[in-house]
């Protein structure tokens, strides 16, 4: 019977992967990839030897009809992005989407999340929050930040490294210098980091040290 399987994967250490995802992985007939060679090398990892086929940002709009009607004819297939779980700042809406509409069964399996495990051991209040994923670089900034400046939730933001630094100041301009946050980097590699303080402490401590890997910021909220 057909199905899409959306399968979390690893966000760095490969052993965090379910018993369920490999077996899933080891009975579809394709797998589409955010990037081949890194689902490649995770493939390989756990000997699953099936076609891949490129899943990404760039061309899942051309694929997409192509991909459903392969699935309405009876294909199973499984869908990996780079670490964590798909269509979480990640490619995957779109498709689900469309399998949905059509008609196609979509299962996602638990698994692996980056901003999960950042939450928990931030240190900040996280019986609610907010997911906001990447900011936008440019147009729309601005507002955004004005508006989450009097968010009373803990927030949740992804960032690329080399933008970290200019993420943390734009923070201490709209939150305020002694917000509380947490910088998670390399989460489950071996040299994971959870940079803890105030705002501005840890806007320092990355401007003094550098940053490399991925990142996760978990800001406290606006307590009025």
């Amino acid at each position: 019977m057909s199905r899409l399987y959306l399968i979390p994967s690893p966000i760095g250490n490969l052993a965090d992967i379910t018993y369920r995802a490999v077996k899933v992985l080891e009975t579809v007939e394709l797998v589409l990839a955010e990037d081949t060679r890194t689902s490649g090398v995770l493939l390989k990892h756990y000997n699953i030897n099936k076609p891949v086929t490129p899943y990404h940002q760039h061309n899942e709009h051309k694929v997409l009809q192509h991909l459903v009607q392969q699935l309405q004819s009876g294909k199973q297939m499984a869908l990996l992005t780079d670490a964590g779980t798909p269509g979480i700042s990640d490619p995957g809406f779109l498709l689900v989407r469309e399998c949905i509409r059509e008609g196609v069964p979509v299962e996602c399996l638990p698994g692996a999340t980056a901003f999960v495990p950042a939450l928990v051991n931030s240190g900040i209040p996280m019986n609610r929050f907010a997911f906001e994923g990447f900011l936008p670089p440019k147009k729309g900034r601005h507002t955004l930040l004005t508006q989450l400046s009097t968010e009373e939730r803990a927030m949740v933001f992804y960032e690329s490294p080399h933008r970290l630094v200019k993420t943390l100041e734009d923070f201490i301009q709209y939150f305020g210098p002694e917000r509380q946050c947490c910088v998670s980097r390399e989460l489950t590699k071996m040299f994971e980091e959870n940079k803890r303080g105030t705002l501005q402490q840890v806007r320092d401590h990355f401007n003094e040290k550098g940053v490399k890997g991925e990142i996760v910021i978990v800001v406290e909220g606006y307590a009025g």
